[in-house]
C-alpha cells in the first residue's frame, strides 16, 4: 500500500475522532445497532470483552456458532499498536507522490487489468456509473493491484483496536461486521490478513463496508475482495458510487493557465464554474470545455507555476476516499491517464518549505490570527488558506503554495 498511515475506510474513522495524522476519510457506513452505540466496555480481562462482543454480534443477527468462529483464538497485537501510535504525517510534494505512484509500469499494468476484466468493468459502469481508469486507479494506489495487501491478521487487529481505550467506539463495530462476514462464509478469521486497522482485499475496505457495499463480481456466491479481482472491481463501484460519483461528469482536467488569474479564488471550495475559468483565460489542455456549466476548483498542489487542474464536483469522492490533498490529486491525475489523458505539465514551482521552515511558517501564521491547526509541517487546507490570505494582503499571486519568500516576508 503506498499511503501513509492507515487505508482509506480506518482513517475515516480516525478523522471522525480527530485523531488521524495523516491521510484519508469516506462516509460513515450505516448506523450501529443501539448495543453497540453506548460506550461500549474497552481494555481489562480480554475474555470479558470478547464475551461482550459476541453479545453484540448475537444482538445485531449473527449467530453464536459464528460469533464463536470469528474469535476463538483472538489476541492483542502488541505489533498493531505500535503501529496505531505511530501514525506517520504525509509531507512529500505532488510532484515528488504523483511520479513516484502513477509509474509507466502502473499505467501498463492498469491497462492490461482493464482489458483483462473488460466486462467487469462495463458492467461496474453500467450499474454504478463509475468508469474503469477511476476504479483502476484507486485498485493501483491502495495495494499495486492486490500485491500488497498487508499481513496483519484481520481478526486480531480489529480485537486489538475495539479492545484498545482510545476509541473503542470506532472498531468495535467493524469486530461485529467482521463476525457476519464469517457468519457468510466470505473469510476465515483464523487466516485472512490485511492492513494494521483492519482493511480487507484488493481496494482496502473495512468490514462494515464490505457488509453495505459488498458485490459478488465472479458470481460465486461470496464477497472476497482479497482474493477476487471481480469481486473488488464492483464493489469499489458500487461505494464510489454511494460516495456521489456522477455518470458521464469528469472528475479533474489539466488546464494551462494565463499569467493574471485571481488567485485567490483557487482552491477547493472557491465560487467560480470552470466555465468562468475559462473565460478568465484558464484553458483545458485536451481542449474540451464542455463541462463549463459545472463547478470548477482551480487547484494548484505547488502553486500557479506547478501543475494545474480544474477540479470538477467528481473531485469530492477522491476527498471522501482519502482527505490527504497530494492523494487525491494523484489519484485523480491517474484515473485521468488510464483514460487517455495526456502526462501533465511539470512546470516550474517554486522552491517549497523544509520541515522545519513549514513549521516556522505554520507558528507565524497562528501568531497572524490564523487558524492551522497543529503546527505539524504539513502543508494541509487550513495552512493553505491561511497562506493565501497572507499572500493577498502582501500583494503576492495568493496560490496557496509556501514558499522562502513568503516565509521571509512575514
Amino acid at each position: 500500500m503506498h499511503r501513509s498511515p492507515a487505508s482509506r475506510t480506518a482513517l475515516a474513522l480516525l478523522f471522525a475522532a480527530g485523531l488521524a495524522t495523516g491521510a484519508a476519510a469516506q462516509t460513515p457506513a450505516p448506523s450501529a445497532p443501539a448495543s453497540q452505540a453506548a460506550a461500549p466496555a474497552c481494555d481489562g480481562d480480554l475474555s470479558e470483552f470478547l464475551a461482550g462482543v459476541k453479545a453484540d454480534a448475537i444482538a445485531s443477527g449473527a449467530s453464536a456458532e459464528a460469533a464463536d468462529k470469528a474469535l476463538e483464538g483472538a489476541q492483542i497485537d502488541q505489533k498493531v499498536l505500535s503501529r496505531d501510535r505511530a501514525q506517520g504525517v504525509f509531507k512529500q510534494t505532488f510532484l515528488e507522490f504523483s511520479q513516484r505512484t502513477v509509474s509507466q509500469a502502473r499505467l501498463d499494468i492498469g491497462r492490461q487489468k482493464m482489458k483483462q476484466y473488460a466486462d467487469v468493468f462495463a458492467r461496474a459502469e453500467q450499474e454504478f456509473g463509475v468508469p474503469a481508469g477511476v476504479i483502476t486507479a484507486f485498485w493501483a494506489m491502495e495495494t499495486d493491484f492486490g500485491a500488497v495487501q498487508g499481513d496483519f491478521n484481520t481478526r486480531n487487529a480489529l480485537v486489538t483496536l475495539a479492545h484498545d481505550c482510545r476509541r473503542p467506539e470506532l472498531f468495535r463495530p467493524q469486530l461485529i461486521a467482521l463476525i457476519e462476514m464469517v457468519q457468510h462464509g466470505d473469510l476465515d478469521p483464523a487466516t485472512n490478513t490485511g492492513a494494521w486497522a483492519g482493511e480487507i482485499g484488493q481496494v482496502q475496505m473495512l468490514p462494515r463496508d464490505i457488509i453495505a457495499y459488498g458485490m459478488d463480481g465472479d458470481g460465486d456466491g461470496h464477497v472476497r475482495l482479497k482474493q477476487s479481482a471481480p469481486d473488488a472491481i464492483l464493489t469499489a463501484a458500487k461505494f464510489i458510487q454511494h460516495l456521489g460519483f456522477q455518470k458521464g461528469q469528469p472528475w479533474i482536467q489539466e488546464v494551462t493557465l494565463p499569467d493574471n488569474l485571481p488567485w485567490e479564488k483557487s482552491g477547493i471550495g472557491g465560487p467560480l464554474t470552470a466555465g468562468e475559468w475559462f473565460a478568465l483565460g484558464v484553458k483545458p489542455r485536451d481542449g474540451n470545455t464542455s463541462f463549463g456549466n459545472l463547478h470548477g476548483d482551480l487547484i494548484l498542489p505547488q502553486g500557479r507555476l506547478g501543475p494545474t487542474f480544474i477540479a470538477y464536483p467528481n473531485f469530492q469522492i477522491y476527498l471522501e476516499w482519502n482527505k490527504s490533498f497530494i492523494y487525491t490529486t494523484s489519484a485523480a491525475y491517474f484515473g485521468t491517464r488510464l483514460a487517455s489523458a495526456e502526462p501533465y505539465l511539470r512546470g516550474t514551482p517554486e522552491q517549497g518549505l523544509s520541515n522545519d521552515q513549514m513549521k516556522e511558517l505554520q507558528t507565524k501564521l497562528g501568531t497572524l490570527g490564523h487558524d492551522v491547526g497543529k503546527v505539524d509541517g504539513i502543508l494541509g487546507s487550513g495552512t493553505r488558506v491561511a497562506i493565501q490570505k497572507e499572500q493577498q494582503r502582501l500583494g503576492m499571486p495568493a496560490d496557496g503554495w509556501a514558499t522562502p519568500t513568503l516565509l521571509n516576508s512575514l
